[in-house]
């Protein structure tokens, strides 16, 4: 029997694992949080409030979000909490799943 994968589902491995992150990155408001955090080296939920049409609780829910797929993480200044990108692992999925688009697929 063999075990060894098509190209094609490689490529759909590699965009079902990209989902969760496709999926955060639709939504407008987080793209505006990612966008002012590109901005800046770190902000606290204050911050992104001034900079956002968002309460606080809006965009700590949006961070959660972020956070869980990678794109942000966040550390511990006195009592605030700053949040800051961590693109490198989801941008590397991104290219991961275009690479593999366009060696496994045709592409007209």
């Amino acid at each position: 029997m063999n075990n060894e994968k098509s190209p094609h589902e490689e490529t759909l491995n590699i965009f079902r694992e990209a989902i969760p992150l496709l999926q955060v990155l639709s939504d407008t408001t987080r793209q505006d949080i990612i966008l002012a955090l590109a901005e800046n080296e770190s902000l606290n939920v204050n911050q992104l409030a001034e900079k956002l049409p968002l309460s606080r609780p809006a965009i700590s829910h949006h961070l959660k979000s972020l956070k869980q797929t990678g794109l942000v993480d966040m550390e511990q200044r006195g009592t605030g909490n700053y949040y800051f990108l961590t693109l490198r692992a989801t941008v590397n999925m991104l290219k991961e799943l275009l690479n593999s688009i366009e060696k496994n697929c045709i592409i007209r």
